[in-house]
């Protein structure tokens, strides 16, 4: 099913949306699993640290957000639903590097279109995770 919509604004409005600023992604304990590795195998800097929520990357661009939530328990039911993206320079040896730290990886860097290389990865908790090489 395709979704499509014309939205009129007002004359002289603006859309007020502008972009994905962050994806977040919730767990029963962020700090047992996800924080570790997120910030210590993945590389992303915790910007910040507060009880219950980090936030992961620099928050002058789009970040990841970790949290604990009440009513997650245990790891992912359903990891397909969706799938956090990380840009990356060089797909292959990005792949390389956390397979040497132990990642489990389910698809191996490949060209789904020109000029576009992407791989996917299962964090601890088994969230779909896809480094993205974007053309260029």
């Amino acid at each position: 099913m395709k979704h499509t919509a014309t939205v009129k604004l007002a004359k002289g409005a603006q859309a007020m949306i502008k972009g994905l600023k962050s994806a977040s992604i919730w767990s029963e304990d962020h700090t047992k699993k996800l924080l570790p590795f997120y910030r210590d195998v993945v590389g992303l800097p915790a910007t910040l640290d507060v009880p219950g929520f980090a936030v992961l990357g620099d928050q002058a661009g789009a970040t990841l957000n970790l949290g604990t939530h009440s009513e997650i328990k245990g790891n992912a039911s359903d990891p397909n639903r969706h799938i956090v993206g990380l840009q990356v320079d060089d797909c292959r040896a990005e792949t390389a590097r956390l397979k040497a730290a132990g990642v489990e990886f389910i698809e191996e860097p490949n060209s789904p279109a020109p000029g576009i290389t992407i791989s996917t990865f299962r964090d601890p908790e088994g969230n779909l995770v896809q480094l993205f090489q974007p053309p260029g």
